[in-house]
């Protein structure tokens, strides 16, 4: 049976996200990869908006919050008021999630080795491939060329 392209992607990343996630538990941390994106952006910024948060890390805003959320509830970060206007609501790292950064970075700069690895033995390499993808999407979305397809067939 052939896998459709969404059954290759998932499976991808869950063998991605998996491998990462044991590196993560084998430093003893308890932290989770999708929380990276919004880990950088703080690290970067101090703090940010939810918007701002998933702007910068190219990710959905719905995502964002539902991973801020969750962070939050670990202990990684806090929402609080912003400093300039207390109606906008920032988020921050917390001592404990600013304490994981050292571990994190390390394990960042492995993981980037891992994937230099893998683009290496890939013809084209994933990188730079999935880059182009996420441009061609940019270009013209799945849903313009779902309806297009659907078009066609009638």
């Amino acid at each position: 049976m052939n896998r459709t392209l969404g059954t290759q992607l998932r499976t991808l990343l869950e063998l991605l996200d998996g491998a990462v996630e044991r590196a993560y538990e084998k430093l003893g941390l308890d932290y989770r990869p999708r929380y990276t994106p919004i880990m950088r952006v703080l690290i970067d910024r101090r703090s940010a908006s939810v918007g701002e948060i998933a702007e910068a890390a190219g990710i959905s805003q719905p995502s964002a919050t539902q991973t801020i959320g969750i962070m939050a509830n670990a202990g990684l970060v806090a929402i609080g008021a912003g400093v300039d206007d207390a109606r906008k609501r920032v988020v921050r790292l917390t001592a404990k999630g600013r304490a994981l950064v050292p571990a994190l970075q390390s394990c960042w700069m492995a993981t980037a080795v891992a994937a230099e690895s893998l683009d290496r033995e890939l013809d084209p390499p994933l990188g730079p491939c999935l880059e182009a993808a996420l441009a061609a999407l940019a270009r013209r979305s799945y849903d313009e060329r779902i309806q297009q397809a659907l078009q066609t067939q009638q």
